[in-house]
């Protein structure tokens, strides 16, 4: 059997969706992904290269590294839990509704590692 292409319930082959809402949301996502995706490029970028280079500085000074990794991991976890746009082989694998879902997990990670990084700093103090 098919699958509806945002839930991932089973439909008859002539469909695409198993209801109007599914339709819906899923136009709703891709239109907010063409408004957003330059933005969420720009700042998933300067995130994942922030991060590094912040526990790189850390090495030197932890006053100004540690502050620049943790925050670049709370932005990039805040991004991906309100802009959640998963790849399109994470879509076409688990269907939008669960990419989404996993992206979003994938954010608060992210988040918990910033704050990670932050107690690192605690301990390293000590």
């Amino acid at each position: 059997m098919k699958k509806c292409d945002y839930c991932a319930k089973e439909i008859s082959y002539h469909d695409q969706y198993c209801c109007e809402d599914c339709e819906r949301k899923t136009v709703e996502f891709h239109q907010r992904s063409e408004r957003y995706s330059k933005m969420f490029l720009i700042v998933n970028t300067i995130c994942v290269f922030g991060i590094p280079v912040g526990l790189f500085l850390a090495s030197f000074s932890t006053a100004v590294g540690i502050p620049i990794a943790a925050a670049s991991c709370m932005v990039l976890g805040l991004m991906l839990i309100l802009l959640p746009f998963p790849t399109e082989g994470m879509i076409k694998k688990h269907k939008l509704q669960k990419a989404i879902k996993i992206s979003r997990i994938f954010g608060g990670v992210v988040i918990g590692l910033g704050f990670a990084i932050i107690g690192l700093v605690f301990v390293l103090k000590r």
